[in-house]
């Protein structure tokens, strides 16, 4: 387990900026004067949903994956992940020409499947309800000495996660406040380092599905919580808790956590689509729907707002839609 000694810092935030520079995109800042109207504030969405691979996730990745030794290259990298992990990894390594194996479970979208296969990443299937993905991992890692990248307990992966906010903050100058997805913490704790180190006066909150609110019960009684396989249709943040290297970052650097349920969720992803033209998927409104369904944003002048990611599986929409 990593000490503090090793927990990123914003100097690795910074070395990650340039490591990723000309690889992965500079996204967008999109604003909105309904949106302002309707919050009473001033809103820039982060879009994320536009990154390679269409996540956040790209970033950690190749920041991972470059910094490997010329060995560890030549013998692989194994991924556990729902989706935008898989697909980063897999577009990461496809770039740098690293053999990948992919951890995923058998319900994962169909979408992030299909185009982790498309990257040239290995699959291998598992059953949530049944299966353990990271002893899964441990054990073929072991066996065909591959090198483990995880979805967000990695310090390279959350260093280039807040490449994200660093790159928002430099174009639009301080903010009030900034909401941010929350799964198992990575993209939370890069972008509180990013807010500390250029924003000092921006309070960072983190947002959850209401179903799988471990990393705000985790902030709150400042004791590592837990969940289960928890149902929400954010598949990106059914993560069962923060990691030994995110949840002290958490603690440290955001201001607060708030939670949305899934039918808030889909109100605010319908409402981008509709009215900004973004396509998000769930796991990308979360913080969306913490600024347009609840008053996470009251009072605050300037916010930020990162959209995560934007992998939507087609086949779920008449469900979705369904269910508004």
């Amino acid at each position: 387990m990593p000490s503090v000694i090793d927990l990123p810092t914003y100097a690795d935030v910074e070395s990650a900026a340039a490591r990723i520079a000309g690889i992965a995109h500079r996204t967008p800042v999109v604003t909105s004067h309904s949106v302002d109207q309707r919050t009473g504030t001033r809103v820039f969405f982060k879009c994320e949903n536009l990154q390679r691979a269409g996540a956040f996730k790209f970033r950690g990745a190749y920041n991972a994956l470059s910094r490997l030794t010329a060995d560890e290259r030549r013998r692989g990298v194994l991924a556990f992940s729902s989706g935008n992990h898989a697909q980063a990894v897999a577009l990461a390594g496809q770039i740098l020409d690293i053999p990948r194996v992919i951890v995923m479970p058998i319900d994962a979208p169909a979408v992030k499947r299909a185009a982790t296969e498309a990257y040239g990443a290995a699959i291998v299937p598992y059953d949530r309800e049944r299966d353990d993905r990271e002893e899964i991992g441990r054990r073929i890692a072991s066996e065909r000495g591959l090198t483990i990248i995880p979805p967000y307990d990695h310090p390279h992966v959350v260093a280039g996660a807040g490449t994200a906010a660093r790159e928002l903050l430099q174009e639009v100058g301080p903010l009030d406040l900034l909401l941010v997805p929350c799964g198992g913490g990575g993209l939370l704790s890069g972008s509180a380092l990013a807010a500390k180190a250029l924003a000092p006066a921006c309070k960072v909150v983190g947002v959850e599905p209401a179903a799988a609110d471990d990393a705000a019960r985790s902030f709150q009684t400042r004791t590592l919580q837990r969940v289960v396989n928890p149902k929400t249709i954010a598949d990106g943040a059914r993560t069962p808790s923060l990691g030994s290297i995110t949840f002290p970052l958490v603690l440290a650097n955001a201001s607060g956590m708030t939670v949305v349920d899934d039918e808030k969720l889909l109100r605010a992803m319908f409402y981008l689509w509709e009215r900004l033209k973004l396509v998000i998927e769930p796991t990308g409104a979360l913080a969306a729907a913490a600024l347009l369904e609840t008053d996470a944003a009251r009072d605050a002048g300037r916010v930020g707002v990162i959209l995560s990611g934007g992998n939507v599986d087609l086949a779920e929409i008449s469900g979705w839609i369904r269910s508004r």
